[in-house]
This record gives structure tokens, sequence and C-alpha cells, in this order.
């Protein structure tokens, strides 16, 4: 198997569990996987919330990590990355203002690269205008930002994943086990026991 290069778009108070855990697995199985926040550079550090779901009518929030970033926004070509992964949290609320964020998730879109974004990551793409006629989900309450972008927003379990063409799409850290699983299959990745 061919290790990819992905590119991981985070901010501050990115969801810790969908920073983490597909950084760790991507890395684990033998990918590289470069981790940028605008206006920061390597060796700094993004603060994480974790997202739970105890009974209320929304998400509970709690501070997470500091996790570090390995390589500076700044520096980032797109085309030298097969692939692209953006978590949720409350990162992508802000990020999605970033002109140079949505003209990074454009590229990817348009050279038909895997593309994998989970929870509130889709207000990105919704921003940058990449799911017009896209099947895909997300945490509920983007559900209506998908549709006014254009998006078929389906309203799926949340330990679930959704995959169309070259994105695969989850509604929250629940689905990770799908939602990695497909992305691990757009990159190609064969793991074998």
């Amino acid at each position: 198997m061919a290790s990819k290069k992905i590119l991981m778009l985070v901010g501050d108070y990115v969801e810790d569990y969908e920073a983490m855990v597909p950084f760790q697995a991507l890395l684990a199985v033998g990918h590289q996987v470069h981790a940028v926040c605008p206006g920061k550079r390597a060796g700094e550090t993004v603060r994480t919330a974790v997202h739970d779901f105890e009974g209320d009518q929304t998400y509970s929030e709690k501070r997470g990590h500091n996790f570090t970033l390995n390589a500076t926004f700044d520096e980032v070509n797109p085309a030298d990355y097969d692939a692209l992964l953006v978590p949720g949290g409350r990162a992508p609320e802000y990020l999605r203002l970033n002109p140079r964020v949505l003209s990074i998730v454009r590229h990817f879109a348009e050279t038909n690269k895997p593309i994998a974004a989970i929870c509130h990551g889709l207000q990105i793409l919704a921003a940058a205008g990449v799911l017009k006629g896209r099947r895909c989900t997300a945490y509920p309450a983007v559900g209506p930002e998908v549709r006014n972008s254009g998006g078929d927003y389906q309203d799926i379990p949340a330990d679930k994943a959704l995959v169309d063409g070259n994105l695969v799409s989850s509604p929250a850290w629940p689905g990770h086990p799908e939602f990695i699983a497909a992305f691990l299959k757009l990159l190609g990745t064969q793991i074998q026991p």
C-alpha cells in the first residue's frame, strides 16, 4: 500500500475525538497527516473541546486536550496532498470565514480527491460551495446549512457514515468506525489481519 499525504484542517476548539482519533488512526496505518490551523505554525497547539451526548437537547461541551500542529498553514500547497480531513467542533464556524481555507477545500473537490468531513466540519464544505448535489450528513444542527448550499442532507444515526463518490461524512464521533473505514477505502488503504 502506498502511503498517502493527508491535510487536516483544525482550529481552536476543534472537537477532541474528531481530531485526535482519525489523526492517530491514519498515522498508525502508515499515512502522513499534516494538521494545520490558519495563523499558527508547526509546533504550536490548538485547544480542543469534548462534545458529548448526555440526554440534553444538544451536545455538552468540556475542555479537551491541547493538540499539537505538525505543519504550518501558510506553507501548505493543497496540490501536494492526496486527501483532506475536516473535523468538527466549534472551529469550523470561524474557519469557514477564511478565504484560503475555502480555496483549499475547493481544490480537493475540483480535483476529486478524497474528502472526509464529520459533524460541524460540513459547515466549511457548505461555505466553500462544494456540496451542491452531494449526498452527505453532518451534525443535525448543520443540516439546514447543507441544504441551503445545495447539498442533499441525510439524517442518519450518529454512529454511521455516508459515502458519496469522493466524500465521506458522519454526524459525529460515534461514527468513527464507519467513517474512518470508509475514508481508508477511498484512500486505497488495505488492512489485512
